[in-house]
């Protein structure tokens, strides 16, 4: 099942150019709900920071950085991730950071982020919690006021740690809760499955945190199944291996189970040998509540513009499937049910504003 369309908004649609495509995709309103903010740490900022900051980088240059972005999997990124983020030390570094992303998501006529952030790959470090929370929320907090945008924190758990680390965080986070709304699950996937964290989701769970989780980018379909079953998530992070489970795409139609896809780290990560073999149509096409994100776009190459755009170059998606990923966006987030309304209510207006 898939969201009706409006009957003024599908007459819409068959007078829109297939030209107008690229131009209505940067334009329509959108909710980004996959990115991590360490990985929106652009190689000009990460100099800029380590120069504050007194560091010495592994790198003579951005451009040396910037080529070093040659990934084969998902460890080989998250090698050179958590390097980058070394440079983040004092809360103007995280809000410089958030800063820099949001306005290029308010550019993108972003108009809700739901924004991942590792405060292991920090605290591990010696950085206060404090430090990374309140650097990013005061970030959120100036994105609206600035460019109007509304953005919200997920706090999320290194998988390749322990359950107890997990544990310690979310409580040295808890004095901070204001300032985030979920709890995320990140990092090295296979070898390390959902129900590793079972105990601290519940524990999330009781506190009132939206839960999410990354499953089936390159583990199993059973990674997915257990993040629906054990965790007990609201949204899929990745979840492009269901197509390989009949059952388990079933599941997710039935019950509106948002996936955040991320085609461009898709490709990078090498999920998929070329965007136009992604599975992404094939899942919208199935009924799946999928979504279009950027994931780490300093790493993966584009911002949530860049995906669409490049998606449906390579896929030939049209018009209609573009409204519905926006819509999906929107209806998948954790915003209020009158933002919801608001924004779909813009999205309906932007594409009759495009019909010839």
């Amino acid at each position: 099942m898939t969201t009706t369309i409006p009957a003024t908004t599908l007459a819409a649609m068959a007078h829109i150019p297939a030209e107008r495509l690229p131009a209505l995709l940067r334009s329509m309103p959108k909710a980004e709900l996959h990115i991590h903010i360490e990985g929106s740490l652009e190689p000009e900022l990460i100099f800029a920071l380590a120069e504050r900051n007194g560091l010495q980088l592994p790198y003579p240059s951005v451009e040396a950085l910037r080529s070093a972005y040659a990934f084969t999997n998902l460890q080989s990124f998250l090698d050179i991730y958590y390097a980058g983020a070394s440079v983040l030390l004092q809360e103007q570094d995280f809000y410089d950071m958030a800063m820099a992303y949001l306005e290029r998501a308010a550019a993108d006529h972003v108009v809700r982020a739901e924004i991942f952030f590792d405060p292991q790959t920090h605290t591990e470090r010696g950085v206060p919690m404090g430090t990374v929370i309140q650097g990013l929320a005061r970030a959120c907090k100036d994105a609206q006021a600035r460019w109007g945008i509304s953005a919200a924190l997920i706090l999320s758990f290194l998988r390749h740690l322990s359950e107890a680390a997990a544990l310690e965080t979310l409580e040295a986070a808890l004095p901070y809760r204001e300032h985030f709304i979920g709890i995320g699950l990140d990092s090295s996937e296979l070898g390390n499955p959902p129900e590793k964290f079972q105990s601290v989701f519940e524990r999330c769970r009781e506190l009132g945190f939206h839960l999410v989780a990354h499953a089936g980018e390159e583990g199993p379909p059973d990674y997915v199944w257990s993040a629906l079953n054990v965790l007990k998530v609201e949204r899929i992070d990745h979840g492009v291996q269901s197509e390989k489970d009949w059952g388990l795409m079933q599941r997710l139609a039935q019950t509106r189970m948002p996936l955040t896809v991320c085609p461009l780290s898709n490709l990078k990560l090498c999920v998929f040998p070329d965007l136009r073999e992604h599975n992404l149509p094939r899942l919208l096409a199935a009924g799946l509540h999928v979504t279009v994100n950027s994931d780490d776009p300093a790493y993966f190459g584009g911002y949530v513009n860049d995906n669409y755009l490049q998606l449906f170059a390579a896929t030939g998606m049209g018009v209609q499937e573009a409204y519905q990923l926006a819509r999906n966006s929107l209806e998948a987030s954790f915003a209020t049910p009158a933002q919801k309304a608001a924004w779909g209510q813009q999205l309906d207006a932007h594409f009759a504003s495009f019909a010839a």
